[in-house]
């Protein structure tokens, strides 16, 4: 850290499309840096300078330091990205920041590394490896399926598992699955689709069918699970808020030795009738202090996807629990 006679604190630079990266399109992440901050930040000669009061400078100089680090180890920095790190750097965890960038989880099938993101993927991470029955609870784009389908795959190639199984409740939602075209395997695959967009990336489409021809891959809806023993695979329950009790006891009851289990869902997008409680729900009540069984809840922290999509879900949650208040 270098401070000079006017009070600033200087970042060096090593290139000018390192500048470009860090304050991005019409500089709109530097509006970001220096609003969220409180500091003024400019480009000289010698580097970034940071101007402002004590708390205010270092914070932003502990944030861009770390930005950069990210943009050297070509990491992705969006807007979304840039508040989460102010927020850990004012918890004193800016370290982490480092951390997360060097926790590449897996491959896609072009190579292309996958991180985890925020704090709560990485536990959610540490837990699918550690347990034999994880529960990711959160909001959509929190990575919650993404993340289970590339450890799933992971396991199959490092052999861990002879097969991977996906499914999730065909709940209708708005839509009547009868008004839907086709025989039975068409009628339910739009509600597959999230698992099968995933399996692609992760394995490439030929490759995918390769492995579902052979039975190696199985993506089906949850009522294909009944009366079935599975050894020896990497089972995925997604969208499990719209399990009904029986159906997740009945699936928490399928999988045999050498199997792990992964159910993932969000308890705020619950499609079941009035009548019915979500089995996801009764689950985290029954299985809580289970041993084997991790549970991880994700927040509008975690969420990866734009930045609207967090404001989104904290405004729905901020909703829900003003609600609850005055009921």
């Amino acid at each position: 850290m270098e401070e000079t006679t006017l009070n600033e604190l200087v970042i060096p630079l090593e290139s000018m499309e390192e500048q470009i990266k860090l304050f991005g399109a019409f500089d709109e992440n530097l509006a970001i840096l220096e609003a969220e901050t409180g500091a003024q930040i400019t480009v000289a000669s010698d580097g970034i300078r940071v101007q402002g009061d004590s708390q205010a400078k270092i914070l932003a100089f502990t944030v861009i330091e770390k930005l950069l680090f990210m943009i050297r180890r070509n990491d992705f920095i969006d807007k979304s990205r840039i508040r989460y790190a102010i927020e850990l750097a004012r918890e004193g965890n800016a370290d982490l920041i480092e951390k997360l960038v060097d926790d590449v989880v897996a491959f896609t099938s072009k190579g292309k590394r996958i991180r985890t993101k925020t704090l709560g993927q990485r536990r959610y991470v540490d837990a699918l490896k550690k347990y034999t029955v994880t529960f990711g609870i959160g909001p959509a784009g929190t990575g919650k399926t993404y993340l289970a389908v590339a450890m799933a795959v992971l396991a199959f190639k490092n052999k861990e598992v002879e097969r991977i199984i996906l499914t999730r409740p065909a709940v209708e939602a708005g839509e009547k699955l009868g008004f839907l075209p086709g025989d039975l395997q068409n009628k339910v695959d739009p509600y597959l689709r999230p698992l099968y967009d995933a399996l692609y990336e992760f394995l490439g489409v030929e490759n995918f069918k390769m492995l579902y021809e052979r039975g190696t891959i199985e993506v089906a809806p949850l009522a294909y699970m009944r009366g079935r023993t599975l050894n020896d695979a990497y089972i995925i329950l997604d969208e499990a808020q719209n399990c009904t009790v029986e159906q997740m006891k009945m699936f928490l009851t399928r999988f045999g030795v050498g199997s792990k289990v992964v159910i993932t869902g969000d308890i705020t997008q619950i499609d079941l009738p009035p009548d019915k409680k979500s089995g996801l729900k009764h689950a985290i009540e029954v299985l809580n202090d289970v041993e084997g069984i991790g549970f991880v809840y994700l927040t509008h922290k975690d969420v990866v996807r734009h930045e609207i999509v967090q404001r989104i879900v904290n405004a729905y949650d901020s909703f829900e629990k003003k609600k609850r208040s005055n009921d």
